[in-house]
């Protein structure tokens, strides 16, 4: 077995119970002790039972899912660390009818779970520099599958699609976020917004790229219509295969998601190839994911608004 993994079983003897996965989690989440979500301190804190503690300064009753994705759940704290590991470890994704089966819960309750999962997948403000590697994809049925009344106007493969913007740095990070259309304005507001002054940009030959040198980057083109895909270092192919691996995933694993939901999808999937890196060790990345759900309460209400 690979040294960089753990099994499912041996993440069951890890974490077999409920009580288990809170010491676990309350480690992680307050490494120096019990912190208060509402006021934030942690020096006049009373430890109650069964996880609970009260804060003597805001008069506030907390517990480690306070604040955070878990908060009012049912569903016992090992069995979010095992969807956890489910989202981290499976490359394409898991189905919340499959999710369901896993831990033993409705196919609502999986959705649900599936989606505070995401909520916690974003949030890294950090910006990508060195060699950015740019492009853009379109999310959505084929417009001749469609009925024609839904059928949208428009001979390009956009038509009538979600698009998705990505951004790859060279041996680093990968961004991509949901935008409402490809125009020159929109995708240099997101480039300025994730990508550092100076860095270098590779694009494929779009005219909506076309100012950026403008902007205090340095742009680099690839023609596809010409059959060009790498020429002197230049190409388009890293964030292209992200593009091929969020397809798959939405196409082979989740079937359909609507252009509401998507921007969480493409977190999930930009989360796992950044912090879910299969070259590191698998409790690393639950370490990450764990990281990122506290002040991310997300209700159902929220969540289908």
């Amino acid at each position: 077995m690979s040294k960089s993994t753990i099994s499912t079983f041996q993440l069951f003897e890890m974490i077999p119970d409920q009580e288990t996965a809170r010491h676990i989690l309350e480690s992680r989440l307050w490494p120096n002790g019990p912190r208060c979500p509402v006021c934030g301190l942690g020096e006049r804190i009373t430890t109650r039972k069964g996880g609970f503690y009260r804060c003597n300064q805001c008069k506030e009753d907390f517990t480690v899912r306070t604040g955070t994705i878990f908060e009012r759940s049912h569903v016992p704290l090992h069995k979010w660390i095992y969807a956890m590991y489910l989202v981290v470890t499976a490359r394409k994704g898991i189905s919340s009818m499959q999710l369901a089966k896993e831990i033993g819960v409705t196919q609502k309750t999986a959705w649900f779970i599936l989606g505070r999962l995401r909520e916690a997948c974003k949030g890294d403000l950090t910006k990508l520099g060195g060699t950015v590697q740019i492009d853009e994809c379109f999310i959505g049925g084929k417009e001749a599958n469609k009925h024609a009344h839904k059928r949208q106007p428009g001979r390009q493969g956009g038509a009538g699609k979600a698009a998705v913007l990505g951004m790859r740095e060279r041996g680093g990070r990968t961004k991509a976020t949901v935008v409402p259309d490809t125009g020159q304005a929109t995708l240099e507001f997101e480039i300025i917004d994730s990508v550092e002054p100076g860095s270098t940009i590779h694009t494929d030959e779009s005219r909506s790229y076309n100012g950026l040198h403008h902007l205090g980057y340095q742009h680099e083109t690839i023609n596809h219509k010409f059959g060009e895909y790498v020429r002197d270092g230049v190409s388009t192919n890293s964030i292209e295969a992200v593009w091929a691996v969020l397809k798959r995933g939405i196409y082979g694993t989740f079937h359909h998601v609507s252009e509401k939901h998507l921007g969480r999808y493409v977190d999930e999937f930009t989360f796992r190839l950044n912090e879910g890196n299969v070259e590191r060790h698998t409790l690393q990345r639950l370490d990450s994911f764990v990281d990122g759900v506290a002040g991310k309460r997300l209700t159902y209400k929220a969540l289908i608004g």
